[in-house]
């Protein structure tokens, strides 16, 4: 079975032409739009690999033509450009999969074995492309990209989606991308903070409520479901809806329709279904605080946002959008230098990129330079430092860690993991930089071995250089 590989990059194609002969495909390798063309023209293939950037032009750009002679031929993109636009572009070329830099090559070939199994795969896609140009969603690290490719397996269709993730991650940015790029985009987004609405008035807030249903309804009332027809009801903190209204949710979704309060006609529901949740949900529904059968019928398709501690090497590029914005809105435009940047990415941000942003406006507004180094960046993360805790909780550990169990309210269940991540990382750091970036001494000083020092370093991406004191 012969394959096409695309790359331009020599020491990349070697590498995967190796993994692919030894799984017994014929490779044929060239780097170039023309060269590509030239060899599909003459040759059968069974499946094409290629990079985005090549020699002589974009190879997602000048997929069309491909798709036009050989539709049935499935394509499997690599990429450097680990961003989201890059893999929606990839996806809207009905694309068999998109393997963002560095990837795995046993998942690789394994996945050229499953497109040449599939046969076509690219006669599904859009009549318009849609643009990813511009969403809110910043970041080219190894867990964003696993949050990019989850979200253009949803495009397609109208699966209900459940978003994981803990506060100020950006949940609903990612609804929000979610019905942007996809096929309900023309129709309205609707957004419920379920856990900002009143118990009692929940359900006339989702499914609506009939004039005279119930003290204080003068007028019949259009609920969430309605109003989301024909694009997305996006449900943020389902994990804090009440029982009964969690029972007439079950029921919406299962039959397809709606009824609203005091009413006796059913509606159709047409909105697309997207949930979130800051929570462990099913530590909730051991305790009786949330229905087993409601969180099988929203967890289609869950999507787990990382928090920021888990993409340190993303801090520097959310920053400078941050300051971009800030400056769009009026603020004075800033910018960071290395060493500055290096010191935000030291930072635990606990409230995630939420809290990031806030600083970073806070940042461009307060700051006296333009250019903001790591020596005007300090006392600024000091004085953040200081407003998250009340002056006796910052005199003490045990009022320190009342603080953060107040601010995080972590899930029932995930407490000690929780709290040993979040202790871990700042301590670590400040054993580095009171020992200037020397792992034997911080080792000793820690009461470990260096090796185990040195593992947990990697695991929680702390760079002991970055701690050395220079000059």
């Amino acid at each position: 079975m012969s394959i096409l590989l695309v790359e331009d990059d020599e020491s990349i194609a070697i590498v995967i032409t190796a993994a692919l002969e030894a799984e017994g495909f014929h490779v044929d390798r060239c780097d170039s739009v023309a060269e590509r063309d030239r060899l599909l023209a003459q040759n059968a293939y069974r499946a094409l690999v290629t990079d985005v950037i090549l020699t002589d032009g974009d190879g997602i750009e000048t997929l069309g033509a491909v798709r036009a002679l050989h539709p049935k031929l499935p394509i499997i993109i690599l990429s450097a450009q680990n961003t989201l636009d890059t893999a929606v572009r990839a996806s809207d070329t009905g694309a068999f999969e998109y393997f963002p830099k560095p990837f795995d090559l046993d998942e690789l070939a394994r996945t050229v074995h499953q497109a040449i199994g599939a046969g076509s795969a690219g006669e599904a896609g859009l009549d318009e492309e849609p643009d990813g140009q511009g969403l809110p969603l910043v970041g080219r690290s190894a867990p964003m990209q696993a949050v990019y490719r989850m979200i253009t397996r949803v495009l397609r269709n109208d699966l209900t989606v459940l978003i994981l993730g803990e506060s100020g991650t950006g949940k609903e940015l990612v609804a929000e991308a979610i019905h942007q790029l996809g096929q309900r985009r023309t129709g309205p987004f609707v957004a419920v903070n379920t856990a900002a609405i009143p118990a009692e008035l929940i359900e006339s807030e989702l499914f609506g409520h009939e004039k005279g249903a119930f003290t204080g309804a003068v007028a019949q009332h259009i609920g969430k479901f309605e109003q989301a027809a024909g694009g997305t009801l996006f449900l943020d903190e389902i994990g804090d809806m009440p029982m009964q209204a969690q029972t007439r949710l079950l029921r919406a979704l299962q039959s397809g329709s709606i009824r609203r309060v005091g009413g006796r006609e059913e509606v159709r529901i047409d909105a697309r279904i997207i949930a979130a949740t800051n929570k462990d949900l099913e530590p909730l529904i051991a305790a009786g605080q949330f229905r087993e059968d409601l969180y099988y019928r929203i967890n289609v398709v869950p999507i787990h946002l990382p928090p920021l501690r888990e993409r340190p090497d993303d801090i520097e590029a959310l920053a400078r959008h941050f300051l971009g914005l800030a400056a769009n809105e009026g603020l004075p435009r800033r910018h960071l230098t290395a060493d500055a940047a290096a010191l935000l990415a030291r930072q635990p941000w606990r409230g995630n990129v939420r809290e990031l942003r806030n600083f970073i406006y806070r940042l461009a507004l307060l700051a006296r330079e333009d250019m903001v180094d790591a020596a005007a960046l300090e006392p600024l993360l000091a004085q953040s430092a200081r407003a998250e805790e009340t002056p006796d909780e910052a005199a003490t550990l045990d009022g320190a860690v009342a603080g953060w169990l107040r601010r995080t309210n972590p899930a029932q269940g995930t407490v000690y993991d929780t709290a040993l991540a979040a202790f871990e990382r700042p301590l670590f750091a400040q054993v580095l930089a009171s020992t200037n970036g020397n792992q034997l001494r911080a080792a000793q000083v820690l009461g470990i071995n260096r090796n185990t020092l040195r593992k947990r370093l990697g695991e929680l991406a702390l760079d002991p250089d970055s701690f050395v004191r220079r000059g």
